[in-house]
């Protein structure tokens, strides 16, 4: 890299730069807030001849997003070539200046503010202690406003201030022969840039993955904007969207893995920040369509209703990967079977709790050998599930141990207790333990009062998915035995509805005599069972 270089800039070469184009704000910045008293005061420390501080800029060929206007005032694209200085420190001191300069007006919190109005009171001396620079004109004193200071003529100036004429010129050298101290990093990566402006910012938040590449990735020609893309994914009138298919917490770095997944064996921080701009850009709709292909399969196939269910985000990855190989065929009975233990796999052994970077190579590469009709091989890694290891598991929303049977239940397509109706299943439903679409099929209330440990009433076999909580207000603290007499008066299907939740007989299930540990026997047991059918299928011919 090139040792950065320190130069100064006059008021006038520097603002200059700005309205030509050649000096960039980049949009990872923080919005311009400063107040005009703020202002005020750095312009009154120019006039005194205080430093203000370095204005560091980044010099590169890069087109990065940028703002392009400050207040009413657009700012010229430079031209194909040649190099822009991006603003990595000194953001708020020098729109504040240009804002001055322009005579810019803003709206924030809903109320206009002008910077014309800041202003020199040419009353008092210009080496009082007291400062000379205000943010409204003063009453009763003779005031000229900085931005007329800086763009009206001479004879205009002479006219209107006649009788201050040697103050307004003294004014006028000292602000536009101010030296301003600049340090210049030349053509530096863009990850070291941020990470250069990241340093200096030490009282601000590093800047993520995905905001360095949407700068990076800014393409005006192509109307390519990631920030404005990945909205658009998250949320669109138009066309399909995240939040419509219920998987509107997919992170932003999923997103931009599945992407680099198509171009580079490696999805890590330093390769996806080394893909090319183009090649970003001609994935981003293909990654779009095959992202869109791999929630529905989850959806129909695997009983992911809605992204909370899903153990790890990153599972999307190499499903994605996968539904991009082979285009709109659609999945076999065989690669279904397979796309399952995978997914299962993955959430019951908790893989992606760790190194979820160097793992997803290895599934993709699992994922290919799908494609190709061989079975992966999990090398010893896939779980040994005993029906003692569930029923002495505790249920927490955030362990993917608990998510994948949760998936498993909504895979049997749970019906309510009372009805026997379809259970909706909704993100907002599902972010606590104490959410709407859980249940504890033996009240922990009651269990209490059967003298049962808490650890112990909080079992994971002890968990139903139920359609509203109008049904935790019918069966409170209640016993099973009594709610569930109650339910079957109503509820002439209840043989099948415990079924699709996977209970069987009330009396086998030790349900009608409130039988705690046996319910959680026979629970286990089943769903063991079931379980064991998708980790270990027997099947595996091409169908």
């Amino acid at each position: 890299m090139k040792q950065p270089k320190n130069r100064s800039e006059k008021y006038t070469d520097l603002f200059s730069a700005i309205d030509k184009g050649q000096i960039k704000i980049p949009q990872f910045q923080r919005d311009f807030v400063w107040s005009k008293e703020q202002t005020a005061k750095l312009v009154d420390s120019i006039l005194k001849g205080f430093p203000l501080g370095t204005f560091i800029l980044w010099k590169t060929k890069a087109r990065l997003r940028h703002i392009r206007n400050v207040g009413n005032i657009d700012l010229p694209e430079p031209d194909e070539g040649d190099s822009i200085l991006y603003v990595l420190d000194g953001q708020q001191r020098i729109t504040s200046l240009y804002a001055v300069r322009k005579g810019i007006r803003i709206t924030r919190d809903n109320k206009e503010v002008d910077y014309r109005d800041i202003c020199i009171n040419l009353d008092l001396e210009p080496s009082d202690e007291d400062e000379v620079v205000f943010s409204e004109p003063v009453e009763d004193a003779t005031c000229i406003s900085l931005h007329q200071l800086l763009n009206a003529s001479v004879g205009e100036l002479a006219q209107n201030y006649s009788g201050h004429l040697d103050r307004v010129s003294d004014y006028k050298t000292r602000l536009e022969g101010y030296d301003f101290s600049t340090v210049v990093i030349e053509d530096y990566e863009i990850d070291v840039a941020c990470e250069v402006f990241t340093r200096i910012n030490t009282g601000g938040k590093e800047l993520t993955l995905f905001e360095i590449m949407v700068a990076k990735t800014y393409d005006q020609d192509k109307e390519f904007d990631l920030a404005e893309q990945y909205q658009l994914l998250m949320e669109n009138e138009e066309e399909k969207d995240l939040e419509s298919v219920g998987f509107g917490s997919v992170p932003p770095v999923t997103v931009l893995q599945c992407v680099a997944s198509f171009i580079t064996p490696e999805i890590k921080r330093q390769n996806i920040l080394k893909m090319e701009k183009d090649q970003f850009i001609d994935q981003w709709p293909l990654m779009r369509e095959s992202l869109f292909t791999a929630i529905d399969y989850l959806r129909t196939h695997v009983g992911v209703a809605v992204s909370r269910m899903l153990p790890y985000n990153s599972i999307l990855i190499p499903l994605t990967w996968f539904f991009r190989q082979i285009g709109n065929r659609g999945v076999d009975t065989r690669e279904n079977q397979l796309l399952r233990q995978y997914i299962y796999f993955a959430g019951l052994t908790q893989r992606y709790s760790s190194a979820v970077e160097t793992k997803i190579p290895i599934d993709i590469k699992r994922m290919k050998t799908i494609i190709e009709g061989g079975v992966p091989d999990y090398q010893g890694e896939m779980p040994r599930l005993t029906a003692e290891d569930l029923r002495n598991e505790s249920f927490s929303v955030g362990n993917a141990r608990s998510k994948m049977v949760i998936c498993l239940l909504s895979e049997l397509d749970p019906k309510s207790f009372r009805t026997n109706g379809k259970i909706v299943l909704d993100n907002r439903w599902l972010k606590a333990s104490t959410s709407k679409n859980y249940h504890h099929f033996f009240p922990k209330a009651f269990l209490r009062t059967q003298g049962v440990p808490k650890w112990r009433t909080n079992s994971l076999m002890n968990i139903v998915l139920v359609d509203d909580y109008l049904n935790k207000r019918t069966i409170k603290a209640k016993a099973p035995s009594i709610y569930m007499a109650g339910f079957a008066k109503k509820n002439k299907n209840l043989t099948e509805t415990l079924k699709s939740h996977a209970i069987g007989d009330l009396v086998e299930f030790g349900i009608n005599r409130d039988d705690y540990e046996t319910f959680l026997t026979k629970r286990s047991e089943r769903i063991c069972s079931m379980l064991e059918e998708i980790l270990h299928p027997m099947d595996l011919s091409d169908n």
